[in-house]
């Protein structure tokens, strides 16, 4: 039985969580974008470039390690084994054969095989982070020429049997039927020396029975994208899938870039990603869609007894709790990203975590200048998932994960599913509030904190600040440099100041700094630096290393991955290159599809 026709319906809440505070006696009404500081990260140095500018060390990080492996780790792949032992058993494999698209039933995977790229391969890039950090192999076994075929699809790791995925999903709100692993192939699943368990996936590996009408391939800008993306985001402490590395080749690739006629001949790439698991709202929604409830009970099942260790398999409310947890998190989530400027681009429920972390990395953007309309998908004509409507994309998600759930629950438990969707709305609100204050270095609550935050972004929506260095400009200003408006090469703060209240605004942020008990005001700016990263990865920079990746220069690609490992801390290389200055004025005219 599904959710009953009184499920909570968005608009209900959409008053809620759009960014216009309540009347206040103030000189104006004042929006509020919802962005909060993500607090909690654990920046780890890779960097091949460690020259800091900053006073202080990188937090947790005391030597560069980019160029020192990890004593002991394997350099031979062919011990590396991965295992699908676990997906395999728990679910029915769909017994058809080859990778031609089909309707698929009652299953959970199909079997499908790489198809392997062709000419010349080449390795465009490499998380040293993760290659050791998670799949414990030493760095130079990625040099290797197995290497190139093992994470493109030319050769089977030990222990892999692939799988393609099958799940649907809504988007852009309507009900899309099967969708599934188009061009992703599951190789398997590896536990780490730390116990970690991590699936391993291939992007552009290949036609699948989901692949509908697609070539089962991704280009090389989009697959640049996609690995500098998941690490960029996983530095500055958002939740994400991982990136081990990126093969590119010469086989032509035929895209339509902007949908416009304007067909051209690309050239297709690879990514080896990992996450803990790929289950996402729409693997619920098409076993539910289709009456398959049995097979629905099983993925929950397993689900929660892999990754939700704090409920009891035995309890009768543990799809309950699951729901809950799962919308708990996911306005977590979106609080994060919405933290650093950073807007998916295709907020569909096929592309939603189960765990609540960073999926599919397609047209996303991080904001230049301020806007809650800011929308980085071209193809997103209605601005559906603009940066600012996000949480409200969060809500509808979840409204359809609970029809899913439906058919599981009593009318007690659907009852109280919505119970729990109400409270989406007031966790992120509160995460919204509370991580914003990291954002401003403020400690402790007084009353107009809303109203400092919504002022400042206010004034920067005005002005088109910039989202990123604003803040960060905030967070290396001193306090006397506020009390006497020297901004001198803190552009951001400039554009800033040419508001007409500023001077109203900065005069109630330094009083509520001055009212912080046993607050120095270096401790301040460097908890602020902390929250506030000084380099995001934003289209112009991604588009200047795709342009040199497609000519087979990947310089700038290594560039950008290391310093986005240290996104917080000011480096001499990133300062060199510009990207903490203002964008280039060609980055105005940069466009990004969902057409990969």
């Amino acid at each position: 039985m599904r959710c009953d026709s009184r499920e909570t319906n968005v608009t209900d809440f959409l008053p809620k969580i759009t960014f216009l505070l309540p009347e206040m006696q103030r000189p104006f009404e004042v929006m509020l974008f919802a962005l909060v500081a993500a607090s909690g990260f654990t920046p780890v140095c890779v960097l091949e470039f460690c020259t800091y500018t900053d006073s202080a060390e990188p937090p947790n990080a005391v030597m560069c390690r980019w160029n020192q492996s990890v004593w002991g780790l394997p350099r031979d792949l062919d011990r590396f084994r991965v295992s699908c032992k676990k997906l395999m058993e728990a679910f029915p494999i769909d017994e058809g054969k080859g990778n031609h698209a089909r309707p698929v039933k009652n299953c959970i995977f199909s079997k499908s095989t790489p198809t392997p790229l062709k000419g010349p391969l080449r390795l465009a890039a490499t998380s040293k982070e993760v290659i050791e950090g998670i799949l414990d192999l030493d760095v130079a076994v990625t040099r290797s020429d197995g290497f190139l075929h093992y994470a493109s699809g030319g050769r089977l790791l030990p222990g892999s049997v692939p799988l393609a995925h099958r799940y649907g999903g809504h988007q852009f709100g309507h009900w899309a039927g099967q969708l599934g692993d188009g061009r992703a192939h599951s190789l398997g699943q590896y536990t780490n020396r730390k116990g970690e368990v991590w699936e391993l996936q291939l992007k552009g590996s290949g036609k699948t029975p989901y692949s509908r009408s697609g070539d089962g391939r991704a280009v090389i800008r989009s697959s640049v994208r996609e690995f500098l993306g998941s690490e960029a985001m996983h530095f500055l402490g958002v939740p994400t899938s991982r990136a081990a590395s990126l093969i590119v080749s010469d086989e032509p690739v035929v895209r339509d870039q902007f949908y416009n006629g304007n067909v051209k001949t690309e050239r297709g790439a690879v990514v080896l990603r990992l996450a803990n698991s790929w289950f996402r709202i729409g693997s619920l929604e098409i076993l539910s869609e289709s009456g398959e409830i049995d097979l629905l009970r099983k993925l929950l099942i397993f689900v929660i007894g892999e990754h939700f260790p704090s409920i009891r398999p035995d309890d009768p409310d543990k799809y309950l709790a699951f729901y809950s947890t799962v919308v708990n998190e996911t306005a977590r989530l979106i609080a994060r990203w919405t933290s650093v400027g950073f807007a998916h681009g295709v907020c569909n429920t096929d592309n939603f975590s189960l765990l609540s972390v960073t999926l599919d990395y397609g047209p996303f953007g991080f904001m230049e200048s301020y806007s809650p309309h800011f929308v980085p998908n071209t193809s997103d004509d209605e601005g559906r998932y603009a940066v600012g409507a996000q949480a409200a994309a969060g809500l509808f998600n979840l409204q359809k994960l609970a029809t899913a759930l439906g058919p599981v629950l009593s009318e007690r438990q659907q009852s109280e599913a919505r119970d729990s969707l109400r409270g989406y709305v007031d966790i992120y609100r509160k995460r919204i509030h509370q991580l914003f204050k990291a954002k401003l270095g403020l400690l402790g609550d007084e009353e107009d904190d809303g109203y400092l935050i919504a002022f400042l972004l206010k004034m920067m929506e005005e002005t088109h600040s910039d989202f990123t260095m604003t803040f960060r400009h905030l967070s290396e200003a001193s306090f006397q440099q506020l009390l006497n408006r020297n901004f001198t090469q803190l552009w951001a703060l400039e554009d800033l100041a040419s508001y007409k209240l500023f001077p109203d605004w900065l005069r109630m942020y330094q009083l509520r700094l001055l009212r912080q008990q046993n607050d120095g005001d270096s401790e301040r700016q460097h908890r602020m630096k902390r929250e506030n990263p000084r380099y995001v990865l934003r289209n112009w920079m991604a588009e200047s290393a795709i342009r040199k990746a497609e000519k087979n220069d990947f310089s700038e690609v290594a560039l950008l991955h290391h310093i986005l490992t240290l996104p917080f801390i000011t480096q001499e290389t990133a300062e060199k290159a510009g990207y903490a200055e203002r964008p280039p004025s060609w980055a105005e005219r940069l466009q990004v599809s969902c057409s990969s």
